[in-house]
């Protein structure tokens, strides 16, 4: 049986502010939903482990989110996340970094998981993230010293849609322009449609509307396997 790593972070707030926020919950509830309806099983991991900050998980009419956190197997796991020092990255066939803004203050600088997720590619595995979640790609170094993005395509949460939702003057770092210095090619369509670039075994997704469609790849390839 498949197994898909999802790092989560620890950052329970937007930046230096006290807005609470964390991981974006339908980026992951929505993944699940695709995950779980193929067979494919998931652990949940975070750089200090134990219980994840996440927000939106009150959004009105989204049935999918609601039912993936009504789901006691899913509070479990999100409430006790394994600590990146006991994560086998063997164990998986793909990772999966679901947005928040939480993730710009920790996983987009954490060389431990990049250090995981560089051995995970060069195995043969799977890397895939949406919206602020190509963040946790930035730190990430192969062994022959390129950056994973340096050969690569990617989209991810653009300026207009940080202007959109309010952000822009808050967040600690634009990951657009981040991800246009380091990435090979930043791509985008009009703030909040749905895009998903596959660059090989690189997926993203650039925003919270993409989540189901970049799960939708990763099963895809994964069944090509």
């Amino acid at each position: 049986m498949k197994k898909i790593l999802i790092p989560v972070t620890n950052h329970a707030t937007l930046g230096t502010t006290d807005q609470a926020n964390g991981t974006y919950s339908p980026e992951l509830t929505h993944a699940l939903h695709v995950f779980l309806e193929a067979g494919i099983e998931y652990e949940i991991a975070s750089i200090k482990g134990g219980k994840a900050p996440m927000y939106g998980t009150d959004i009105e009419g989204d049935t999918v989110n609601d039912e993936i956190l009504n789901n006691e197997e899913f509070q479990n796991r999100i409430n006790n996340t394994i600590p990146v020092s006991q994560v086998n990255v063997g164990d998986y066939d793909a990772i999966y970094y679901p947005g928040g803004f939480g993730l710009l203050s920790d996983l987009a600088t954490n060389k431990d998981f990049a250090t995981l997720a560089a051995k995970h590619y060069e195995d043969g595995g799977i890397i895939s993230a949406v919206c602020h979640g190509p963040g946790a790609l930035l730190p990430i170094m192969l062994s022959n010293g390129e950056a994973l993005l340096a050969n690569k395509s990617v989209t991810g949460f653009t300026r207009e849609e940080e202007i959109d939702f309010g952000t822009i003057n808050d967040i600690p770092f634009l990951l657009e322009e981040s991800l246009t210095r380091k990435a090979a090619r930043f791509s985008k369509v009009q703030p909040w449609g749905v895009f998903v670039i596959e660059d090989d075994r690189v997926i993203t997704g650039q925003n919270p509307t993409s989540a189901k469609a970049v799960a939708e790849a990763i099963v895809k390839q994964l069944a090509a396997k």
